[in-house]
């Protein structure tokens, strides 16, 4: 496979991204704001850009994954000029969780530059990225899809697609981070229950995880619920904030109200407030241990 491609971003979820790329044979020019991220990627074989838009190239395609929608935006539009860097009949695979206004946004300026973009934000936690076991959704226009569609594939398990219009894809994103962090507060007011009434909560997140709620979700954050154990963070606190705050413009855009959502973000609020930024967004069940006596700040 000799097909070039642009990388921005190799942060937790994006240096496993982009070496599954590498693994698959792709040529990749890599870019990332700390550069010493990079070096695990040129080591096998991949080129570093000294500026993002380096990673482009007319009628090229390139990826991002980045942490929110100031930095795509800055991306396409800023003196990086990916857009224009791209055109003409270039693709620019944007990965990262940001609104769907944003999207739609930049897709109509990468439009009125002769490029495109494709929205293919991903699930999965860094682990899964590491091992090409992400669900990927992907939103835009149909020839471009089927253009990028083995380089997405690449890094993933499985792809989904919602349609042409560019922005479908991240509110599917949205309402499946919404409804990760309902269940990391309904698991943290079930084990604040459970302590206090003397019934051990990780013998009966097993038991349900195994049962009721076979889920991925429950399976996975369960035990770290349970046992308390928010480190190493696999997504902090500040990015579930974020996302909820995505969440609730977009169900004000659209007059959809969603009260459990203004709930969680109170919740990641108090988090950080109480000191625990660093701590993965699962400790948002920490919040309901608080109410319940069962924490000291931490």
């Amino acid at each position: 496979m000799t097909q070039k491609i642009g990388f921005v971003g190799l942060g937790a979820m994006g240096l496993p991204m982009a070496a599954n790329l590498l693994a698959a044979g792709y040529h990749l020019t890599v870019y990332n704001r700390t550069a010493s991220k990079a070096e695990p990627l040129i080591a096998k074989g991949a080129h570093r850009a000294v500026r993002a838009g380096d990673v482009a190239r007319p009628g090229g395609i390139v990826v991002s994954m980045l942490a929110d929608d100031a930095s795509v935006k800055a991306l396409v539009t800023g003196e990086d000029a990916l857009a224009e860097h791209l055109a003409p009949d270039g693709i620019h695979i944007s990965m990262s969780t940001v609104s769907p206004a944003t999207t739609r946004e930049l897709a109509d300026y990468h439009a009125a530059r002769g490029s495109v973009m494709v929205a293919a934000p991903v699930f999965g936690r860094p682990n899964a990225a590491h091992a090409k076991q992400l669900r990927i959704c992907v939103s835009g226009p149909a020839e471009a899809k089927a253009r990028v569609r083995p380089i997405v594939e690449a890094m993933g398990q499985e792809v989904f697609d919602f349609g042409d219009n560019v922005g479908a894809a991240n509110v599917v994103k949205l309402a499946g981070n919404f409804m990760i962090a309902a269940a990391l507060e309904a698991m943290g007011e079930a084990v604040a229950m459970m302590r206090k009434s003397g019934v051990d909560p990780a013998a009966a997140l097993e038991m349900l995880a195994k049962t009721i709620f076979a889920a991925p979700v429950y399976q996975g954050y369960g035990p770290i619920i349970a046992h308390g154990r928010f480190t190493p963070a696999g997504f902090r606190l500040p990015l579930g904030l974020k996302d909820i705050d995505l969440v609730i413009q977009t169900a004000t855009a659209a007059n959809a109200p969603m009260p459990t959502a203004s709930l969680l973000r109170d919740r990641f609020v108090s988090a950080i407030a109480k000191g625990r930024a660093d701590l993965d967004w699962s400790a948002i069940a920490l919040g309901a241990a608080d109410d319940a006596g069962l924490t000291e700040s931490r």
